[in-house]
C-alpha cells in the first residue's frame, strides 16, 4: 500500500505504510480519524465531513474502541462504497484499500470546498462529523474565501428603479474617476452591478453605496444607530438618530453625530480658530469606517452602533473580527471581510492603507495624549474611547486678552452653563447636570474654571447663595 509517514498529532493519510496502522487503532478517533463497524448510511457525510476540513481516515470494521471486528472487503462491498462517495458533490477522489480484514478510506483535504452529500453539508469538528448549518455554512464560505456579502448580486435592486445619481457623481468627485463610461460600465467595472439576463442589478455593495434609499426596504440592517446617553447606563436616551443612507453619507452623519454631543475645546494661534473634539475627530471617523467596512452584513439582526456615554463613546459592528485575525496579529494584518466595500472606501480615501486602521486610531489619540482606545473582539466588535474633560487650550497672539476672547474659548458644557446661570442664578450642580447632560462632579469642575477665568463668581455661601454672570 505504499509508504507512509505516521505522526499522531498531525499526518496525512496518502500513502499508508501497514506497520502504523496498529498504532493508529491504539490512540483511537480524533480530527483525522473515524471508525466505524459497517459502511453505513452516514458513509457519506463522515467522507464530506474530512473534505471539508484538512483530510483524514475512516476505518470500516473498527469498533469504537479501535478493535478490528472486521468487514466485507471483496470487489463488490469496495464497489457499492464507491457508489456512495460518487454521490458527493462536487466529485471527491479518495483512495480505498484493505488491511487484513478492514477497509480504510482515505480522505484528502477537498480543493472545491464545500462539499455535501444527499444529507447535507457536513464538518469535522473534534472527533466528530457535525452537520452545518445556514449560518455555519455561510460562516464557512466566508472563510474559505467561496463567497462575499458584497460580491452578491441582489436580484431584488434594479439600478434603473434604485439609482442615486447624486451619490454615484459625489463618489466619482471623490474617487478622481472620469464620468466618460455610461454610468452602467462604471458600475459594473466597479463591482457594484451585474447583468442577470438583460437586467442590471446592484450588487450589495453597489446597493450600499448608490442605492435610492427613500423607500428602502432591503437593507434596514445596514443602517447606522446612533444613541446619546445620560450617565454611564443604558438607560436614559438623551438623543437617537438612525442614519438610513449611502454608506458615504452615513459615515459623514455619523462623524456630525459626534461633533453635535461630543465636548469642543478651541485653540487660537493665528486668525484662525481651531476646533479640537475632545476625542481626535479622525480617530472617531476610522473607527466607524471601519465598523461599516468590516462588519458582517450578513447577520441582519443587528447593527453598527454608535454610543455617546458620560465617560466612554463606544462603536460596535456584528461579526467579530474575520478569521485569520488572532491577538498576536491584530491591527497589523488586514483580511477584508468585504473586499469590495473595502475597495470602495479606499478608492475616495476614507481607508488610506489597508490594515492600518488600528495603529492609525491610536496614533492619534497617542498624539492628542489621550487614553489608548479598548478593543472587543468577541461576537461584536467593538472600540471603547475614554472621554477626557476637555480643557481650552486657546490662546491669543492678540495683545488684548479681554473678556469676549474669554468666552470664545469654552467648551459647549461650559457654555450652556453660564446660559443657564444667567436665568436662574440660584440653579444646583445637580440641575445644570440634568440640562448639559454631564455628571454634576463635571459641572463642579466647569463652575470652578469658569470662576478661575472670571467669567462667573459666587456670591453668598454654597448654601443658600447664588451664581453671578460677569460677562
Amino acid at each position: 500500500m505504499g509508504t507512509y509517514r505516521y505522526n499522531s498529532r498531525n499526518f496525512l493519510y496518502l500513502n499508508l505504510r501497514m506497520k502504523n496502522i496498529e498504532v493508529i487503532l491504539c490512540d483511537g478517533e480524533n480530527y483525522k480519524v473515524e471508525f466505524k463497524e459497517s459502511a453505513d448510511k452516514s458513509l457519506a457525510s463522515e467522507v464530506c465531513a474530512f473534505a471539508n476540513a484538512s483530510g483524514g481516515c475512516i476505518f470500516i470494521g473498527v469498533d469504537d474502541n479501535g478493535k478490528i471486528i472486521g468487514t466485507d472487503v471483496s470487489n463488490t462491498a469496495r464497489s457499492r462504497i464507491q457508489d456512495t462517495i460518487n454521490q458527493i458533490e462536487p466529485k471527491l477522489n479518495v483512495k480505498i484499500s484493505i488491511y487484513k480484514n478492514i477497509i480504510i478510506i482515505t480522505v484528502p483535504e477537498g480543493h472545491n470546498k464545500p462539499y455535501s452529500s444527499a444529507k447535507g453539508f457536513y464538518l469535522r469538528s473534534g472527533p466528530n462529523s457535525q452537520k452545518m448549518e445556514r449560518n455555519s455554512i455561510i460562516e464557512f464560505l466566508q472563510a474559505e474565501g467561496k463567497t462575499y456579502y458584497d460580491s452578491i448580486v441582489n436580484k431584488k435592486v434594479l439600478v434603473k428603479d434604485n439609482f442615486n445619481k447624486a451619490a454615484f457623481e459625489d463618489f466619482l468627485r471623490k474617487a478622481n474617476i472620469s464620468n466618460v463610461l455610461a454610468f452602467e460600465a462604471t458600475l459594473i467595472n466597479l463591482g457594484c452591478a451585474e447583468y442577470v439576463g438583460k437586467k442590471l442589478f446592484f450588487t450589495n455593495a453597489g446597493a450600499l453605496f448608490f442605492r435610492d434609499n427613500s423607500n428602502d426596504v432591503f437593507y434596514e440592517y445596514a443602517n447606522i444607530a446612533c444613541a446619546l446617553y445620560k450617565g454611564t447606563n443604558k438607560v436614559d436616551i438623551i438623543d437617537a438618530k438612525e442614519l438610513n443612507g449611502g454608506m458615504v453619507e452615513n459615515i459623514e452623519n455619523a462623524v456630525a453625530f459626534f461633533k453635535k454631543h461630543l465636548n469642543i475645546s478651541y485653540e487660537i494661534k493665528t486668525l484662525q480658530r481651531k476646533n479640537i473634539l475632545e476625542i481626535p475627530e479622525t480617530a472617531l471617523r476610522e473607527a466607524i469606517v471601519n465598523a461599516v467596512c468590516h462588519r458582517d452584513y450578513f447577520e441582519n439582526g443587528a447593527r453598527v452602533m454608535i454610543e455617546i456615554f458620560d465617560d466612554r463613546v463606544e462603536i460596535s459592528n456584528p461579526g467579530g473580527v474575520p478569521k485569520g485575525i488572532t491577538n498576536k496579529n491584530f491591527g497589523t494584518l488586514s483580511i477584508a471581510r468585504n473586499p469590495i466595500l473595502a475597495s470602495l472606501l479606499h478608492r475616495i480615501h476614507y481607508i488610506e492603507k489597508m490594515g492600518t486602521g488600528i495603529e492609525r486610531i491610536k496614533k492619534d489619540l497617542k498624539d492628542a495624549k489621550q487614553q489608548m482606545p479598548k478593543f472587543s473582539t468577541s461576537g461584536f466588535f467593538k472600540v471603547t474611547f475614554s472621554r477626557t474633560n476637555v480643557t481650552e487650550k486657546g490662546t491669543e497672539n492678540n495683545t488684548e486678552n479681554n473678556t469676549e476672547n474669554n468666552t470664545e474659548n469654552l467648551t459647549k458644557s461650559q457654555k450652556i452653563i453660564i446660559n443657564e446661570i444667567k436665568k436662574n442664578p440660584r440653579i444646583t450642580s445637580e440641575e445644570l447636570s440634568n440640562i448639559v447632560g454631564i455628571t454634576a462632579d463635571n459641572v463642579r469642575v466647569n463652575l470652578s474654571k469658569l470662576k478661575s477665568k472670571g467669567l462667573i463668581e459666587r456670591v453668598g455661601a454654597d448654601k443658600g447663595g447664588y451664581w453671578r454672570v460677569k460677562v
